[in-house]
């Protein structure tokens, strides 16, 4: 299925990132790809269910292009088939100063994805990104698609 978000990969997991037009996807997309993340996708990701993981890749035709608000389409370096560890959704109400754990789950495709309310806002964006995903996402494990427990990862 083609998923409405962006998504990079931080540390061998995805990071799909969903929100309203103009909820600022691509530029938190961006900002963690200036800080070592790789683009899967923009506005766009195929998710398939794969050994109980929901699995993020690029659509063919939008591969590697990522929308630089005001300046236009740019390339860069695609990370292939990466398992889902975090939801972030943006554009909703604020979220609560301290998550409450453990986080909700979302259902997509068969595989529950803990599911984190983010506001980019103009402090770190994309520190607090990644460490939302060390936090509240599921383990990934190298030599498995997922951990097999399923149990958000204590990093």
């Amino acid at each position: 299925m083609v998923y409405p978000a962006s998504a990079v990969a931080i540390d061998g997991g995805a990071l799909l990132i969903e929100g309203p037009p103009g909820s600022g996807k691509s530029s938190l997309a961006l900002a963690l790809i200036e800080h070592g993340a790789r683009l899967i996708g923009d506005d766009a990701v195929t998710l398939t269910a794969q050994n109980d993981c929901l699995i993020a890749s690029a659509p063919p035709n939008i591969a590697g292009l990522l929308e630089v608000r005001g300046v236009g389409l740019a390339k860069f370096p695609l990370a292939a088939s990466v398992p889902v560890a975090l939801i972030l959704t943006l554009g909703g109400p604020l979220p609560d100063r301290l998550p409450h754990a453990p986080l909700p789950r979302r259902v997509i495709a068969g595989v529950a994805v803990p599911v984190l309310d983010f506001d980019p806002g103009s402090i770190a964006p994309a520190a607090r990104a990644a460490w939302a995903l060390r936090l509240h996402g599921l383990a990934i494990k190298p030599t498995s698609l997922c951990a097999p427990d399923g149990q958000d990862n204590p990093r």
